[in-house]
């Protein structure tokens, strides 16, 4: 759980009225991700740059010092990627190793084979939450991509029956699991502990991935028929390596979930070792932290999986370049969450929050579907949202810090569209236009967003 501030505190933030002044530092903020917004959409700047410009406009609109407004901005960028970065970075490494292994297709594969055509797209939610695990959405994406045409190929019908249960496990898994960089941030910032988050995710993401998955994909594939295009179909089949050196089902999932397995290990022994001075607290803080438990599953991956050292070197080396721009817009959004923190927006609309009767979660839940709908970036929706949540959650007592950053997470998913590059990437993968994209792929994630932050409300009923 985070730190709590002093009843006293407390008291005195509650208390506080609301000024002209915090009037003017929200119209401020809405006006900054406007900006980024119009200089995205409209003007097709890159969001890197417009987020930038963004966080600078805020910064001097909302009154930061002339000679502190590049150390804020650059705290902000610094902050996020010094710990999501490495996390990404390894991320990327170990899916890139997973897909040129061959492994993953022949996991992916094994499950189709067994459950039966009938059932494939139950098959399709599972394995695209095994799957994407070690990996973020576009990546599991673009690995999922040529098993959800095998599939579709040989089952008929609708692509979207297949479909949909592939990216709603994929899109749950990044808005709500870590060691993916929304929930990371949404932890760090809410000071959650990661085995709980990680527990309770599972619990939430499991109901939520059925219905907007396997249950809404089928009904959706009735009324939506998009034509794949041919150089796609033709294009991404599964092929074997060149090597013929294909690792196992076993040995790839004991890829997948070995970082999951140590971070797990890890909040076993914070909940049984209440000695948190004890060598094995230590020893497991050090090991089940994300970044070190990534390391260790690239390295044992970079074994597992048969490449020879030059081999391994060039997958690694491949990984990097294409999630650059992925790391520098996770970086900006940092920057743009630390200029609104910087103005003390954060405090003001905590004074707003103490004054409503809204719940907490809730609270949460609609400021991160606010930023989400606005930028268009679940990431940047989480970075920010869990920027102006965290003074607020700091004086509540009765509010589970693990579920508040699932909170953030759930309304990060809420309704892709246009200025969302998962929207075109999603439709240019499945050959949809505008209108069907927003019928299954923006219907999916509102359904995702709404269904998660249910299953989180109640779950906020017994759990404090």
């Amino acid at each position: 759980m985070a730190p709590r501030l002093s009843a006293a505190a407390a008291d005195a933030a509650k208390n506080t009225d609301w000024t002209g002044h915090d009037t003017r530092l929200v119209v401020v903020a809405v006006l900054g991700i406007a900006l980024v917004v119009v200089l995205t959409a409209v003007a097709k700047i890159h969001p890197f740059l417009a987020l930038l410009v963004g966080g600078l406009f805020v910064g001097v609109a909302g009154g930061i010092p002339a000679d502190k407004l590049i150390s804020t901005l650059t705290t902000g960028v610094g902050g996020v990627l010094g710990n999501v970065g490495v996390v990404v970075a390894l991320g990327a490494m170990l899916g890139k190793l997973l897909v040129d292994s061959g492994g993953a297709d022949r996991l992916v594969g094994a499950i189709v084979d067994r459950v039966g055509e009938r059932r494939a797209p139950w098959a399709m939610v599972l394995a695209a939450m095994v799957v994407g695990i070690p990996m973020f959405f576009e990546v599991g994406l673009v690995l999922m991509i040529p098993i959800i045409y095998l599939v579709w190929k040989r089952t008929g019908g609708s692509i979207l029956r297949i479909g949909i249960p592939a990216l709603a496990g994929l899109s749950i898994l990044h808005g709500l699991i870590p060691p993916h960089p929304g929930p990371l941030v949404a932890i760090s910032a809410l000071h959650a502990d990661l085995g709980t988050t990680l527990l309770f995710g599972v619990i939430v993401a499991i109901p939520t991935a059925v219905i907007a998955g396997p249950l809404y994909g089928t009904w959706v594939s009735k009324h939506v028929h998009p034509h794949p295009p041919e150089t796609l179909s033709e294009q991404y089949t599964v092929t074997e390596r060149e090597d013929g050196k294909v690792p196992s089902v076993w040995t790839t999932l004991s890829v997948i979930l070995l970082p999951v397995v140590i971070m797990l290990a890890k909040t076993v022994v914070d909940v049984a070792d209440n000695n948190a001075k004890s060598e094995l607290h230590r020893v497991m803080d050090f090991v089940g932290d994300p970044i070190m438990a990534l390391i260790i599953g690239v390295i044992y991956a970079a074994f597992v999986l048969r490449f020879d050292r030059e081999q391994t070197s060039g997958i690694m080396g491949a990984a990097l370049p294409p999630i650059a721009g992925i790391l520098l817009i996770i970086g900006a959004g940092g920057g743009f969450k630390q200029m609104l923190v910087g103005t003390g927006i954060a405090d003001s609309i905590g004074k707003a929050a103490h004054n409503s009767h809204l719940s907490l979660l809730l609270l949460a839940w609609l400021i991160a579907v606010g930023i989400r709908l606005a930028t268009g970036s679940a990431t940047v929706a989480t970075v920010t949202a869990s920027g102006i949540i965290a003074p607020i959650a700091a004086t509540s007592t009765n509010t589970s810090t693990a579920l508040l950053a699932l909170a953030v997470g759930s309304g990060s998913l809420f309704l892709s569209h246009v200025n969302d590059a998962g929207f075109w990437l999603v439709k240019e993968f499945f050959g949809m236009d505008v209108k069907q994209t927003f019928k299954s792929w923006s219907a999916m994630e509102t359904i995702l967003s709404s269904v998660s932050i249910v299953c989180i409300l109640i779950l906020g009923t017994f759990v404090h």
